[in-house]
């Protein structure tokens, strides 16, 4: 069913009301052949705490942007490759439901639906879209994902010394190798990863020395271990194009 959209008035008319939301910001979305498939709210787990944002599921790509004000105007728009996309589940608790993990080679990050039903019929579709595009480019899932940062409120202490006790004044900083929310002593060294950015980045001391051979694989730990925030959900449309 998404060849026959992907011609049709209907599908252009959706692209171009996704085009004028985003306005001069975003970059332009309608390609030959791309197919809107369905659109909704999720709560994406940021840095600080889980936000609200809009996304949008094409045939191709999962675009994802912050809400300004509902269906009118959305900004901070991004475009992910669905070739390069590979979702994983993330375990339920007492505080937190309905998430998973969106992974990329460059950004992974954690989102959660309103319900069971939403996220499985989210996972289901973006899952058809990424098995049909490898298969219509003849490409492979990917095998390297950047690592979701931990959020900064899943930790009072660096999670490397296990003694820094941040405050106003000890800042948190990222690895951006691990993920993990660490002090600036633990995190002096800088490293190039070109496939996350032309510079060097941020890095604790123990994924340096991984990273510059100086030891081997870290210890990893479970996701769900330090992605605890609560977090909400919002309702959220797929239409079933894939059927």
């Amino acid at each position: 069913m998404v060849d026959h959209l992907a011609n049709t008035e209907i599908n252009s008319q959706r692209i171009a009301a996704v085009e004028h939301c985003f306005g001069a910001s975003g970059q332009p979305l309608a390609l030959p052949g791309r197919v809107l498939l369905g659109e909704g709210i999720l709560t994406k787990e940021c840095r600080k705490k889980a936000k609200p944002r809009i996304f949008f599921l094409f045939n191709d790509i999962l675009v994802y942007g912050s809400i300004v004000l509902s269906k009118r105007k959305y900004n901070g728009q991004r475009i992910i490759p669905l070739e390069e996309v590979t979702l994983e589940v993330l375990p339920e608790t007492s505080e937190t439901k309905n998430r998973w993990l969106i992974k990329t080679s460059k950004k992974s990050f954690a989102v959660s639906a309103a319900s069971p039903t939403e996220r499985r019929e989210w996972i289901g579709h973006i899952e058809e879209c990424v098995r049909r595009q490898l298969s219509a480019t003849g490409g492979r899932p990917s095998a390297e994902h950047a690592a979701p940062w931990v959020p900064d409120k899943a930790t009072d202490t660096c999670m490397r010394c296990v003694r820094t006790k941040f405050s106003a004044l000890t800042r948190r900083h990222h690895c951006r190798k691990c993920g993990f929310v660490v002090c600036g002593d633990c995190s002096r060294h800088r490293f190039l990863m070109p496939r996350l950015s032309p510079k060097p980045l941020r890095v604790c001391g123990p994924c340096y020395r991984q990273l510059s051979g100086q030891m081997g694989p870290l210890k990893s730990f479970p996701l769900g271990l330090f992605l605890r925030l609560a977090v909400g959900g919002t309702a959220a449309y797929l239409n079933h194009a894939l059927q």
